[in-house]
């Protein structure tokens, strides 16, 4: 197959904020892996990107002409069939939106696509339109990875002799895993325990579940089904289909369900976030394209935290709140539902955090992970500080 280019469609990245604020649209984790990782791994070979023009430089394009797929597509093997005999001339689509064209090396967004040979792709396709799809379809895509990432191969041997495992061929343990007297039930969907991970004792899984390279389930960790723990996490208390996209901690006690978690990101000890609403209505979100709450149609839904947002001890956040990037939360009381980027309080007096007192936090994490805040994710969070300004409200009204 030709260069595959990952191209961010307006509105579903408007629809997919705050998480694509800092990345394109196909870098979102859902399932095992990031959206392009699945792509990489089904054709056996690199992507690049064409996204916003102030994330391009830190997710570059490659030189030549390729085929474009709408980032928010997840493979699978009859798509890649379809794709696989799809003419220079025609572009995919599933009802307006467009799936995939093949694009020149020099055009920036894939306007022409309207005046090339429209096939129309029969079957649903399965795209991320929404934030909360990514935990929604978490659960169908752990096994899909799970089938892409074991496939031929032999799991390590759990070798302590209190672990309890529950359908252990649908268990998979890669090199490097320190696992003790826990408990892993795989009998309604796999576990999949990356590389150099940690599960300590006392720990239950349910599947399915997928803890992701470098990251550790503290003691007594109570992980429900459909959940995945990103890459270099640590996560302890009761998370139930929630996805943490890596690099993030929710080390303590507090429940965490039916939410999404960005990268870089701190949960103080009893943070708890409702997923239902007392009335149990649907749930409302704020919807970034709307400019306001639009109704999620879902009796389950969390908490929606973006990059680089800490939270204090004892945070309470109410069903459906969003977090945008950058904010710091702490004091008494439930956050608005919608706390804007750089945000600094809770539920009393909100302020901005000043960007050079963030950088300076952000330098601080990321270091204590052995990674660095380089000059371009600098200009990209400075970016996102001027893109949001008019969501910070007590600055526009000052």
């Amino acid at each position: 197959m030709d260069s595959i280019l990952l191209f961010d469609d307006p509105a579903i990245r408007g629809s997919l904020l705050p998480f694509t604020f800092t990345r394109p649209v196909a870098e979102i984790r859902v399932g095992i892996l990031k959206i392009s990782e699945k792509w990489e791994k089904i054709i056996q070979s690199s992507v690049s990107f064409l996204t916003q023009d102030y994330l391009q430089s830190k997710f570059p394009r490659k030189s030549g002409k390729a085929l474009a797929i709408n980032g928010a597509l997840l493979p699978d093997e009859m798509l890649l069939s379809r794709l696989k005999n799809l003419d220079k001339d025609e572009a995919l689509y599933f009802g307006k939106t467009l799936l995939a064209t093949y694009i020149g090396e020099t055009e920036k967004n894939l306007d022409f696509a309207r005046d090339k040979k429209i096939i129309q792709l029969q079957a649903e396709p399965s795209l991320l339109l929404k934030p909360w799809n990514i935990f929604q379809l978490n659960g169908a895509e752990i096994k899909k990875d799970f089938a892409v990432l074991t496939k031929g191969r032999q799991s390590a041997k759990i070798t302590d002799p209190f672990t309890r495992v529950y359908a252990p061929e649908n268990v998979f343990v890669e090199e490097g895993a320190v696992i003790r007297a826990a408990v892993l039930n795989a009998e309604n969907g796999p576990i999949y325990i990356g590389r150099n991970t940690e599960i300590q004792e006392g720990t239950l899984i349910r599947g399915p579940f997928a803890l992701c390279e470098g990251s550790t389930l503290n003691m007594g960790a109570k992980i429900k089904g459909d959940t995945t723990v990103g890459p270099q996490s640590k996560v302890g208390g009761e998370v139930s289909n929630s996805v943490i996209f890596g690099y993030s901690n929710k080390g303590h006690e507090g429940f965490l369900g039916n939410s999404v978690v960005g990268e870089w990101c701190n949960m103080g000890a009893d943070t708890n976030t409702s997923n239902l609403k007392n009335n149990y209505a649907p749930v409302k979100l704020w919807d970034y394209t709307k400019g306001g709450y639009a109704s999620t149609g879902l009796q389950f839904c969390g908490l929606m935290m973006g990059d680089h947002s800490k939270c204090g001890i004892n945070t309470m956040f109410n069903t459906g709140t969003v977090v945008s990037v950058g904010a710091n939360i702490f004091g008494d009381g439930f956050p608005r539902n919608f706390v804007p980027s750089f945000s600094w309080g809770g539920a009393g007096p909100v302020s901005t955090y000043l960007f050079p007192k963030f950088l300076e936090t952000a330098k601080a994490v990321m270091g204590r992970r052995g990674q660095e805040l380089t000059a371009v994710d600098e200009e990209i969070l400075a970016t996102i500080f001027d893109l949001t300004k008019n969501y910070r409200i007590w600055e526009t009204s000052s």
